[in-house]
């Protein structure tokens, strides 16, 4: 991810849009948060994909600072930190399904239709 200050490789859509999601973590925490309904720190580390706290932290940072997540304090609990797609991170919705759509056809081992009918409701953010 690029921090604001650092010098992007070019104007190019796709590069900026890589500087800030194109790791391996970052559109897992996203579908998390869309798809999955998570929002506590401790929600993300029980995912499947096994992502460690120290990355995890990291991610979640600079997400914030991207404006895709909003990080605040748990209304039930301040100790607690609720994450939550902005604006910005809900405009996200279609290329994440379309790159679940993707996978799903080329990839053998995954299944879209199971993951989108155990969360199809989830992603709705009216």
């Amino acid at each position: 991810m690029v921090k604001q200050d650092q010098i992007k490789r070019s104007s190019c859509p796709v590069s900026c849009a890589l500087d800030i999601l194109g790791d391996k973590w970052t559109l897992l925490v996203i579908r998390d948060i869309m798809f999955m309904r998570k929002q506590y720190f401790g929600d993300f580390l029980m995912s499947p994909e096994k992502i460690a706290s120290n990355i995890l932290s990291d991610r979640l940072r600079k997400l914030e600072e991207s404006n895709i997540v909003s990080r605040q304090r748990d209304p039930g609990n301040a100790r607690r930190v609720i994450y939550t797609l902005t604006e910005k991170g809900h405009d996200l919705s279609p290329a994440i399904l379309e790159l679940l759509r993707w996978g799903s056809k080329h990839d053998p081992a995954s299944d879209a239709q199971e993951f989108l009918s155990q969360h199809s409701n989830a992603s709705s953010h009216n």
